[in-house]
């Protein structure tokens, strides 16, 4: 039983880690690679800034995407090896 409600609740953490990630870091990045990096360092017009940014959004969102599945994945095999042994 305790086995099984710890498992539960890392798998919840792991979840609620991810999900604050997905929410904070693309918008994080996006508006601070806007301001600083291409509007501040490559002087770079507002439209053009608009797109490079959002493409750094859009690729944070997958690298965020492709941690959680890899995490998930090695999180679910080991569990299956520990009750393998059961």
């Amino acid at each position: 039983y305790f086995r099984n409600e710890s498992s539960l609740t890392s798998t919840l953490r792991t979840l609620l880690f991810f999900t604050a990630l997905m929410i904070t870091l693309p918008v994080g990045l996006y508006f601070s690679s806007k301001a600083y990096v291409f509007e501040g360092s490559l002087g770079m017009s507002d439209r053009d800034s608009y797109f490079y940014a959002a493409i750094v959004a859009v690729v944070t969102v997958h690298v965020v995407l492709a941690l959680f599945v890899y995490v998930a994945w090695t999180e679910g095999s080991r569990q299956w090896r520990e009750g393998k042994q059961d």
